[in-house]
């Protein structure tokens, strides 16, 4: 029997922006879940990233909103300098509370959080990374029966997000970057036909 998922979070650092746009682009329009993003960004930073993934994705991409409910089928991304929270009713949270792992966003209070919201329905990916940001919360997904997927190091462009993910928990797929888009594609809604995007 096919699992039911009910979302994927997805945390990333160095590196996050080029592998953010082969990840996102990669998921079809048609995802049966919703995506959560951290991405480290300076708290400066504006709201370039969320705009620049919608442009080359199908998948519709947006900064995350307090207070939200999610929709299938559409990523959100963390606003800079705020934690990304999923609550008890599966709404979204924009916290300035401080920092994590020396980060606001921080992949570990996603993580946590959506783990707390979802339990074995959750799909955690780690990305690339030059911090242990991830780690905590990937263990934490795992714990409460989720899946985890972490990119392989040597796809990495910074690796020690990664390699702190798998060291801290028995991660079921370790996966080169390009290959992540289409394993959650045929996960969550099984393989694409010719005449699909």
């Amino acid at each position: 029997m096919k699992r039911a998922f009910k979302a994927v979070v997805v945390g990333v650092s160095s590196g996050g922006l080029e592998a953010l746009k082969i990840l996102v682009p990669g998921l079809r329009k048609d995802l049966s879940v919703p995506v959560l993003i951290v991405q480290h960004l300076s708290p400066q930073a504006d709201s370039y990233l969320a705009l620049r993934l919608d442009e080359v994705s199908g998948l519709k991409v947006k900064e995350a909103e307090d207070k939200e409910f999610l929709q299938a089928g559409v990523a959100y991304v963390a606003p800079p300098d705020y934690h990304l929270l999923v609550e008890p009713d599966g709404s979204l949270s924009l916290s300035v509370d401080p920092k994590v792992n020396f980060s606001r966003p921080s992949v570990d209070v996603l993580f946590e959080t959506a783990s707390d919201a979802f339990g074995a329905a959750l799909i955690g990916v780690v990305l690339t990374g030059a911090n242990q940001d991830g780690a905590k919360g990937l263990a934490r997904i795992k714990r409460r029966g989720g899946l985890a997927v972490v990119q392989s190091p040597e796809s990495a462009l910074a690796d020690a997000m990664p390699r702190a993910a798998l060291e801290s928990t028995n991660v079921d797929h370790v996966l080169p970057l390009r290959e992540i888009a289409p394993f959650l594609n045929n996960l969550l809604i099984g393989p694409s036909h010719a005449n699909t995007d």
